[in-house]
């Protein structure tokens, strides 16, 4: 009897724990106010000088990041390339002769279509392209991955 005593109060305040532990983790209002003192506030850092808009906010909270998470990996390497990298690889490309193909990152390039090594020169002034290939088509460099695959394209910025 004792024992059946000492079993139904251990059960009973495990319950009572983890119904306190359950609304210990409750989730504020959505509409509720961070508190003054938050480090985070929808994923971004919100203290003094803190950069604004970067790669830790959660897509739900960033519509730059949900677009980076639709990427295929590899042409997040020339998505991150400065303007004065960008115009340097399509002036540079831009002359070449044209394909009648064009796509958009992540298409397959068709076997038929010939592809050119990047040349040397634009390598050694952005260094991520050394090693891939390119097509010119409507007006835009394509550069394009081992797997045939595009990874980036470039435009004329004048053009848009």
């Amino acid at each position: 009897m004792r024992c059946d005593l000492v079993r139904t109060s251990a059960l009973a305040l495990a319950l009572v724990g983890s119904v306190g532990l359950a609304a210990a983790q409750q989730q504020p209002p959505p509409n509720a106010s961070p508190p003054a003192n938050a480090v985070f506030v929808n994923g971004a850092l919100a203290v003094p000088g803190a950069p604004a808009n970067t790669d830790t906010v959660p897509a739900k909270f960033s519509a730059r990041n949900a677009a980076d998470d639709k990427l295929i990996t590899i042409a997040y390497t020339f998505k991150t390339l400065t303007d004065e990298e960008r115009r340097a690889i399509y002036q540079a490309l831009k002359g070449q002769p044209a394909a009648a193909f064009n796509a958009d990152v992540g298409t397959e390039v068709p076997a038929g279509v010939e592809l050119h090594l990047v040349p040397n020169e634009v390598a050694a002034r952005v260094p991520q392209t050394r090693g891939y290939r390119y097509v010119v088509g409507n007006d835009r460099v394509l550069l394009v991955g081992t797997s045939r695959i595009v990874v980036g394209v470039f435009a004329d910025a004048n053009a848009w």
